[in-house]
């Protein structure tokens, strides 16, 4: 036999076709139907890989001849290789730049259908302290409650933030709703001597970083005191 799997062990899994590696994620195909026609079919149906792993579960289980246990699965592992993307040694060095915190942090939300907005906490030398979600929304839109982004922050004692959301549109150009809560954010942030130090858009395979883009707000005197944080 001379099938996906055997391919794959004898040529490695980089020598597969896309519809071979979903056929050897799924396993088995249906009646009437074996894996490798199925896998073409899903591929055919859902407009590929990169459409496919930016399904839900339900979504995927919902396909012809996939149900719930081989979405988990397929889920499992496009979030499995998201993650491996990223060294276990990478935490420990600093975020030194919008494309090293892309590359750590941005590109497994590459693949959401919804916005999500993550803050990463980092420490005096920008080595990443923890990150947490405090917000999740819907295709266009994500409401973050400032508060809750600095509740986390001062519970991990961090010196900086990093701010991170993704556009399920593809596009990583901010908004103005973008811009004006990075603008809270900074100007809060400063109150709390914790340092805003980006906020990067995630995109299709892309990012915009508001402080190389030469959008990053300043944060005057008249700002915070028309916010009612200073006397």
């Amino acid at each position: 036999m001379n099938g996906p799997r055997e391919r794959a062990a004898r040529l490695g899994a980089a020598a597969l076709s896309d519809s071979e590696l979903l056929a050897v994620l799924l396993g088995t195909g249906r009646a009437g139907e074996d894996v490798t026609l199925l896998a073409v079919r899903v591929l055919r149906e859902t407009g590929g890989l990169w459409a496919l792993a930016r399904m839900s579960v339900a979504e995927i289980a919902l396909l012809a001849g996939i149900g719930p246990a081989k979405a988990a699965r397929l889920a499992a592992a496009f979030e499995a290789g998201s993650r491996g993307l990223t060294s276990p040694d990478a935490a420990a060095a600093p975020l030194s730049n919008s494309e090293t915190v892309f590359l750590q942090h941005g590109r497994r939300l590459m693949t959401s259908q919804i916005e999500r907005f993550l803050v990463i906490a980092v420490d005096a030398k920008n080595r990443a302290r923890a990150e947490r979600e405090v917000a999740r929304g819907g295709r266009t839109t994500c409401q973050v409650d400032p508060s809750e982004v600095f509740r986390f922050l001062v519970s991990e004692s961090a010196s900086g933030a990093i701010l991170l959301h993704n556009h399920p549109s593809g596009d990583p150009e901010p908004s103005g709703q973008d811009l004006a809560l990075t603008e809270r954010l900074v100007v809060a942030g400063s109150l709390l001597d914790i340092r805003v130090l980006d906020h990067v858009i995630v995109g299709s395979g892309r990012y915009t970083s508001l402080r190389d883009a030469g959008l990053w707000p300043s944060t005057p005197v008249k700002s915070i005191r028309s916010i009612g944080f200073a006397g």
